[in-house]
């Protein structure tokens, strides 16, 4: 479970670091497009400047150490604004060597099994993530929002970025674990 939840964070950080500078997206799930940076995941890293405190958060949780993973995932990422919402000093803290664990549980927050695009998503779905919590899928519009097991509401900012290996979707807010 450790094993998969690293290939998963892995691709988190590749995505999150890459695609979003490398790819035109469409920022709600009724616009048609879709983009692709036509690379797998490894090959599309380190570019985004809206994931640093991602990128961070990742590399606290020793989540880096692999550049590739099979797939497919989908990926909630969140921006670093969205980590501006945690409260005062819950960053520090989560980035500390002793709150390892409980970074890794936020983090599988946001990865699920297989490719979901924005318009695959229906209101009232539930999702799985790779770490066994429940996501719920809200759509008003065109507009889609993920909502944690603690009742937590992130939208998506930027919806179905592809690359070979996966689909990322920027989320506006930190998704959290039940526990």
């Amino acid at each position: 479970m450790l094993k998969h939840i690293r290939v998963c964070f892995t691709l988190v950080f590749v995505l999150a670091t890459g695609l979003f500078a490398t790819a035109q997206t469409a920022s709600t799930a009724s616009q048609p497009s879709v983009a692709s940076t036509g690379k797998d995941l490894a090959a599309s890293a380190m570019m985004s400047q809206d994931h640093t405190v991602l990128v961070q958060a990742l590399q606290a949780a020793g989540l880096t150490s692999q550049a590739k993973g099979a797939g497919p995932y989908t990926i909630f990422a969140p921006t670093n604004g969205a980590f501006g919402k945690l409260p005062s000093g819950a960053l520090e803290n989560l980035l500390k060597p002793s709150s390892k664990k409980q970074l890794t549980g936020i983090l599988a927050t946001h990865v699920v099994e297989g490719r979901v695009m924005a318009a695959d998503l229906q209101d009232g779905q539930t999702i799985k993530t790779v770490s066994g919590e429940t996501l719920t899928v809200s759509k008003q519009g065109g507009t889609v929002m993920i909502k944690d097991a603690k009742g937590g509401s992130a939208t998506v900012t930027k919806a179905d970025i592809q690359a070979t290996n996966g689909i990322v979707h920027s989320v506006d807010t930190v998704l959290m674990p039940s526990k």
